[in-house]
């Protein structure tokens, strides 16, 4: 188990945990980085429990008592368990965030548009740029087709990020950052995003973020 530093401040929270929340994750998985950046850029203190996929954690009756699909990241804040990614930011912003609204739009049109990159994050993403990483992980069969959606993807989001600074407009919202990381990540499944130079800086000004944490890098693909 790893602590995440003690905040020295909380201006972005409208209340505060009583105690650390759990984040039960993979640290390769950028579907439990999600997680863990919005727990940092809002500033809240976490514990990581890392669950050791290749000697099968999540599958153990305790893990699926948490999320009985078997996946990460799932928290526990006080009596909350939750699992999913993307139904988490939309818990932590809810329940913690000053800015909520920032984050996840109230109005009607503005909500749609984060809620758009929400379904790429779990569509598109998934089965694009993070399928063709998994190929490089964990050494399984080439997949050009993931590759190419990757591309195909990039291509959408290079011509939104051409118009706005962030993926849902002027201001970063859970649309950035359920996106971010395996984009970040893209090479290492051989998906280059050198074409792709507003795209770059998008990840740049993500990156910028007050809070900001990175995802682990691995030697694999373009990367190695």
């Amino acid at each position: 188990m790893t602590a995440s530093p003690a905040p020295t401040s909380r201006p972005r929270l409208k209340t505060a945990p009583a105690q650390p929340i759990k984040l039960y994750r993979t640290p390769i998985s950028g579907h439990s980085h999600r997680v863990e950046l919005m727990l940092s850029l809002l500033d809240l203190p976490f514990e990581c429990v890392d669950i050791d996929l290749a000697a099968k954690g999540h599958k153990t009756p305790d893990f699926l008592a948490m999320n009985a699909f078997g996946q990460v990241p799932v928290i526990q804040d006080g009596d909350v368990t939750l699992a999913d990614s993307n139904a988490i930011l939309v818990y932590l912003t809810g329940r913690y965030a000053v800015d909520a609204n920032t984050w996840l739009p109230s109005e009607p049109l503005a909500a749609a548009g984060v809620q758009r990159w929400l379904s790429v994050a779990a569509g598109q993403l998934a089965f694009g740029p993070a399928a063709a990483r998994v190929v490089q992980l964990f050494k399984r069969p080439d997949n050009p087709e993931a590759v190419a959606r990757s591309h195909a993807l990039f291509a959408v989001m290079e011509q939104q990020l051409a118009q706005s600074a962030f993926l849902a407009g002027s201001t970063p919202t859970l649309a950035d950052i359920a996106n971010y990381s395996y984009v970040a990540r893209a090479p290492e499944g051989n998906v280059s995003l050198v074409p792709y130079p507003a795209l770059r800086a998008w990840l740049a000004r993500v990156e910028a973020l007050p809070g900001f944490v990175p995802m682990v890098k691995t030697p694999v693909g373009l990367a190695a």
